[in-house]
């Protein structure tokens, strides 16, 4: 009471205040307004950074119309930073909150973007000296990190923050509170995205008054909405997993909080939208939260695109595996005597199983005396030419036969043996839903995640899985290739 007491007290005092002066329109910007923001001045000051660069070399007088006329530079250009942005995963929230983090990674985009736009003819302009291109990657290193610098001391401040009231201080609210704390670096995935947890409001008299997970437990659902306008709260998340069980009195609450223009989320809408992930401990038998949208024209026409591409690819990737054949045979041959491919079932599209193919990384007959385990990080059985080979995703080049023949794509969940499918099925909520594409050589749990070896791991997977599943596409797919392509080239494969 005596918080409530307070709370309510700074309240009217603020609100005397504010008769007597303007209300100034509020900054605190949403995970969706953070994003855009960051785009659009990256591409303002990539583009300006261009402009400068041209000018240097520029002896007749300049008007705006000169500049703007050869828009193809500025379309050619972002479409440059977008890919290289992507690649170096610019937009991360955690990430641009981190100044140590986006000074190495904006550093490494712009002088990348810089040095390629400068190597693509017709489309650009020519930098004719030296000096231009000099003046061309100093302007966008200096714009782009200077900016990135000030966003992360200067955004990631309270007044910028989502101020939030959670409903429900059982397991799914405790869950998202622990998430949310400050934590060095970027080991927390929430940094950075500019919430504030002010309190808890649950019923359960068990509560009352006291701290969950560091944050007070305002009052019940008659609290709700006079704490949300106390506090002047931005956002109300629902934190109940079963929410068929919400009293008409917390309903009615909730859609009061709304009628006053306060934005009421639910905790699994949110942990989607930040992390990346469906909680899928949180859903209950909420089987729309981890099935894909509605069948759609668009849907059908990019499954047609997809395939050709995994022909395409398929294609492609033949080539590489013929040329790749000798050097991993004669490898394996010094280090390990034995079979140059390994053969093993695993469950696919509609949970069919297939037996995928891949270039042999352990010992022969790794699994003659254990049977079918999980291969760890530093397994001993692995082969030092194997060991090489799973650092640079090569011993994965085989599945290429898988792919032309229609069992895997280029993109997708990976597959899981058999075995290990029927335990994690029962352990873990919605696994099989995952089977509903075809699996594939790289996925978003493999960019997002590190190599797993346990049945948390699993389910960590499992949520970006299913994030994949249900918001598949060609935008999705083309961020899954251009942050596979750095766990390539820095050997982070496992």
């Amino acid at each position: 009471m005596a918080i409530e007491e307070t709370s309510f007290r700074r309240s009217n005092a603020s609100a005397r205040g504010k008769r007597a002066r303007i209300k100034l329109p509020s900054l605190r910007l949403q995970t969706s307004e953070r994003k855009l923001l960051l785009l659009v001045m990256d591409l303002l000051l990539i583009n300006l950074a261009l402009v400068g660069s041209v000018l240097t070399g520029w002896d007749e007088p300049v008007t705006p119309s000169m500049l703007l006329a050869p828009y193809k530079w500025y379309l050619s250009l972002i479409a440059v930073w977008l890919v290289v942005a992507f690649f170096f995963d610019l937009y991360d929230l955690a990430r641009a909150a981190s100044t140590t983090t986006i000074v190495r990674n904006a550093s490494a985009a712009a002088v990348s973007t810089a040095l390629i736009y400068s190597l693509i003819p017709s489309l650009t302009p020519t930098l004719q000296s030296r000096t231009q291109i000099f003046v061309f990657i100093g302007l966008a290193w200096l714009g782009i990190v200077g900016w990135r610098v000030a966003y992360a001391q200067f955004f990631v401040q309270p007044y910028f923050g989502q101020r939030a009231l959670v409903v429900g201080a059982g397991w799914a609210g405790r869950t998202l509170a622990a998430m949310m704390r400050n934590a060095p670096g970027d080991a927390n995935p929430y940094r950075g995205t500019g919430y504030e947890l002010l309190g808890f409001i649950d019923d359960n008299p068990a509560f009352a008054g006291g701290m969950v997970e560091g944050i007070p437990v305002l009052g019940g659902h008659e609290a709700l909405l006079p704490m949300a306008q106390a506090l002047e709260v931005n956002e109300v998340i629902l934190a109940i997993t079963h929410r068929h069980v919400i009293s008409d009195a917390l309903f009615d609450g909730l859609l009061r909080c709304r009628e006053r223009g306060i934005h009421v989320s639910v905790m699994s809408d949110l942990y989607e939208r930040l992390l990346g992930r469906v909680p899928v401990q949180h859903l209950g038998r909420d089987l729309s939260m981890a099935l894909p949208a509605a069948d759609s024209a668009y849907h059908r026409l990019y499954q047609i695109i997809k395939r050709l591409f995994d022909l395409a690819g398929g294609t492609a990737g033949l080539a590489a595996l013929a040329l790749a054949m000798p050097c991993v045979a004669l490898a394996n041959r010094l280090g390990s005597p034995g079979p140059l491919f390994y053969r093993q079932m695993r469950v696919g599209r509609g949970g069919k199983t297939f037996e995928i193919i891949k270039f042999r990384s352990m010992i022969p007959d790794a699994e003659a005396s254990s049977g079918a385990v999980w291969s760890t990080a530093n397994d001993e059985r692995i082969t030092p030419a194997g060991r090489f080979l799973r650092r640079t995703r090569l011993d994965e080049l085989p599945q290429f036969i898988n792919i032309l023949r229609g069992e895997m794509s280029l993109i997708g969940p990976r597959p899981e043996r058999p075995e290990f499918v029927e335990q994690l099925a029962e352990t873990l909520p919605f696994y099989r839903a995952r089977h509903a594409v075809r699996p594939g050589l790289t996925g978003w749990a493999q960019v997002q995640y590190h190599y797993g070896d346990s049945v948390d791991d699993a389910r960590i997977k499992l949520e970006y899985d299913l994030y994949y599943v249900k918001h598949i596409g060609a935008l999705l797919d083309l961020r899954i290739v251009l942050q596979t392509i750095p766990v390539i080239l820095l050997f982070k494969g496992h």
